[in-house]
């Protein structure tokens, strides 16, 4: 602060500009100029508040004493007043010092300021002057440096030029020496003898060889260079080898560089691929064969060859990559190497083993079926070229260079997969007749064996193997589809494949359709046994009581053989529809999607004639039982249908409301035979068959019917039977059969009606006038004129 001013103030004033500096508090200045005055006052107050009493306080801020005096409550106040007022001049004083001191600087930054600018402008016109310069400096450097790179790289070719001099030089000298004398190495100069340098004597021959070869007039240096060279090969050769015994990989490395100057190096990678031990070992060789095929050879299966195949493969495969590991570190062109190595694996060590496996059966005198014949021949191709096929693809993982592995071993295979479609259809052929000649050994065993038997006692219990049997057609069908399993691994090409398909399915219907067929054919051939008893034993009605007894009891064994026919033969229908449906349900789940839309649809069409041949076979024997039914309801009705049957006398007892025993019997009969029908037949098989037994079954009753003749309550009995009849065939479910035998019940009531009711009779149902006018005739009535010429005007009104 500096001196105080003179003022009315008790207390100096005293303000200096640095009390504004630095950090500046309003509190703190105020402070100062105050705290000389407040402490007097203070103490004033403190000495009026003890004695203070009986004063009062005024509004202005003085006290009233005790005798009305006003007395100042801040007495400091009028000094307070005054210090603020210097302050404040003081204060304008000061700001218009620095106000001053303000315009002084302001004036001498802007001199300053001109000053710098200009000194700037001199120093941009100085900086552009020296990037000129630099910039001439660096385009002269650069002239000066390709003029400088210009004379090195003169320099340089000039050197080469010298160097290549020099070495042609070299070269001309050392091929004057060739060229001496014929078959002379004894005066080369010491480079082509001295050991350390031989990659430099091998590569200098090696471009002098191919200098002679294109001049003329140097036969003799090429000749010895030839032969140099191919002593100096012969000499790493030894000395590869050397090291390849002792394992000396890095010497070994050494020769196969140099040796890759002759010929590529072809020579030294032959030469360590033959000299390997599973080349030129024969105990390796045999315990291949030993390990795949044992003790057993061939004999041994399938299953223990894979085995062994897969055994030894690993074995070469192991083998291999350890070569491959010391072929990498040897030779320069390793995937070379590994190329030639490969293909001489397969060619000769797995070639071999092949060569053994597969000896390719005649197809003229074939192999034995106990000996595995055929199949085995094919099974052991199959489990060959897969684990081959398998090695394969190891070997091309492990590396092979540029070679097709895969296609190398393809080409073993070839000459087995040109004639394999031949060998698979001749097997499939072989299999089905050794089965069937396991059967028919079976059937002369069981026939030997029960003894002889009549031919009705045969008819009645066929031999159970020369029955249809669904196992045998699923068996055909397990063998074909081992074989087109086969199909699928050889046959690589679609078309290929379609045909290879096609060519063993079709195996497969021959074999199906010929068994199938034979096999009812048997079935109808019991048939034709039973017919032939029946025959046999016909006999005329002038006959002894004996002998037609003895007549009628083969009848009765002739119905009975018949009867089992029948059943055997519905048995063999239905084995064949079953057998019918896992031939199509194979073609569905396995062939047809190997099949282009062109050969599936022929398959499907030799398909369709196989099954026909068999459905043909099937009705010939359907049509036969039909004939051997009613044969049998024929002869019952003959044998069972009493005259009084149907002419009971009107002796006033009440009528017999039964069927006749004829048609008890024949009725139960059908039931009993029809069972196996029943269950055996499906779809319009069964349909056909039910029909054609009905119409036959309506037109022979309506036969038998015609030789007897009907009072009126015989009419009711005959009804009656019709009833039977009609009931037991509404279960064939044939409209048609039902519909005739309603018909044949109004037919009946011919027999019934009083004469002259006849007519309305055909006016209510015209249908019935054929079968009608015929059952006329058989009332017992009829010979009374009314009938007789009642049926003539009936005959002339139709």
């Amino acid at each position: 602060m500096g001196s105080p001013k003179a003022s009315a103030a008790t207390l100096p004033l005293i303000l200096d500009i640095d009390d504004f500096k630095g950090d500046f508090s309003f509190d703190a200045l105020f402070g100062n100029l105050v705290n000389e005055l407040l402490p007097s006052f203070q103490e004033d107050d403190a000495d009026g508040a003890d004695g203070g009493g009986g004063q009062d306080a005024l509004p202005n801020g003085t006290m009233r004493g005790l005798q009305g005096t006003a007395i100042p409550m801040f007495p400091a106040v009028e000094d307070l007043l005054a210090l603020f007022k210097d302050s404040c001049k003081e204060l304008v004083d000061l700001r218009q010092q620095i106000d001053g001191r303000l315009q002084n600087l302001k004036k001498e930054v802007e001199v300053q300021d001109a000053k710098h600018r200009k000194t700037l402008a001199e120093l941009e016109k100085g900086v552009d002057g020296l990037h000129q310069s630099f910039q001439r400096l660096d385009s002269r450097i650069s002239s000066v440096g390709q003029t400088a790179a210009k004379i090195g790289d003169h320099l340089q070719s000039a050197d080469s030029q010298r160097k290549t001099a020099s070495q042609t030089i070299e070269l001309i000298k050392y091929l004057m020496e060739f060229n001496s004398s014929p078959g002379d190495l004894m005066e080369l100069s010491p480079l082509f003898s001295d050991d350390s340098r031989v990659a430099e004597a091998a590569s200098i021959a090696q471009k002098l060889l191919g200098a002679a070869n294109a001049s003329r007039g140097l036969e003799v240096a090429v000749g010895n260079l030839q032969d140099y060279c191919n002593e100096l090969e012969n000499r790493l050769l030894s000395r590869f080898d050397a090291a390849s015994q002792r394992r000396e990989l890095s010497t070994m490395a050494e020769c196969a560089k140099i040796l890759s100057q002759f010929n590529r190096g072809t020579s030294a990678m032959q030469h360590y691929v033959a000299s390997r031990p599973m080349f030129i070992d024969v105990d390796v060789m045999n315990t291949d064969i030993n390990l795949v095929l044992g003790d057993q050879g061939l004999q041994a299966g399938p299953s223990n060859i894979a085995r062994g195949l897969s055994t030894l493969y690993k074995e070469i495969t192991d083998t291999v990559r350890k070569e491959a590991a010391t072929i990498m570190a040897v030779f320069p062109s390793p995937n070379d190497v590994m190329s030639i190595l490969v293909q001489r694996v397969l060619e000769q060590r797995v070639s071999t083993i092949l060569d053994r496996l597969l000896e390719k059966p005649s197809l003229v005198n074939l192999p034995p079926v106990n000996q595995g014949g055929l199949l085995l021949y094919l099974r052991i191709f199959s489990v060959a070229y897969e684990k081959t096929e398998d090695l394969a693809k190891e070997l091309q993982s492990v590396g092979c260079g540029d070679l097709d592995a895969e296609g190398l071993t393809e080409s073993l295979f070839l000459p087995h997969k040109d004639e394999y479609p031949e060998y698979e259809q001749a097997s499939l052929q072989q299999l089905y007749q050794s089965k069937m000649e396991e059967l028919r050994a079976e059937a002369q065993q069981q026939s030997e064996s029960t003894g002889t038997i009549s031919r009705a006692k045969a008819a009645i219990s066929p031999s159970t193997s020369q029955q249809i049997s669904v196992t045998i057609v699923t068996e055909f069908v397990r063998w074909n589809e081992e074989a087109i399993s086969r199909c699928t691994l050889f046959s690589s090409q679609p078309t290929t494949l379609a045909g290879n398909v096609r060519s063993v399915f079709a195996c497969l219907l021959g074999q199906v359709s010929q068994y199938l067929t034979e096999g009812l054919e048997r079935a109808r051939e019991s048939l034709n046994e039973a017919a032939a008893l029946r025959d046999r034993f016909v006999i005329g009605a002038s006959v002894s009581r004996r002998v037609a007894a003895a007549a009628a009891s083969a009848a009765e064994a002739a119905a009975a053989a018949g009867e089992s026919s029948f059943r055997s033969f519905m048995i063999a229908v239905q084995r064949c529809a079953s057998s019918v449906a896992i031939l199509q349900q194979y073609f569905s789940n396995t062939i047809s999607r190997l099949l282009p839309p062109d050969a599936h649809a022929a398959s499907l069409e030799e398909m369709g004639t196989a099954v026909s041949s068999v459905e043909g076979a099937a009705q010939k024997g359907l049509q036969q039982c039909i004939e051997t039914v009613m044969a049998e309801v024929e002869r019952l009705l003959s044998a069972e249908q009493k005259t009084t049957d149907y002419r009971t006398p009107d002796d006033g007892n009440a009528p017999d409301h039964r069927p006749t025993n004829a048609c008890i019997r024949v009725v139960a009969y059908l039931s009993r035979v029809l069972e196996s029908a029943f269950s055996a037949l499906e779809g319009l098989n069964k349909q056909s068959f039910l029909t054609d037994l009905g119409n036959r079954l309506h037109k022979g009753l309506i036969n038998h019917w015609q030789k007897f003749t009907f009072s009126a309550s015989g009419g009711l009995r005959l009804k009656r039977d019709i009833t039977e009849y009609g009931e037991f065939v509404r279960s064939f479910n044939a409209p048609s059969i039902d519909e005739n035998f309603e018909l044949l019940g109004i037919v009946a009531n011919v027999f019934i009606v009083a004469p002259e009711s006849l007519a309305s009779l055909f006016e209510g149902t015209p249908s019935i006038r054929k079968d009608a006018l015929r059952f006329i005739q058989l009332r017992d009535d009829f010979k009374t004129a009314k009938i007789s010429s009642m049926l003539n005007s009936l005959k002339t009104d139709s």
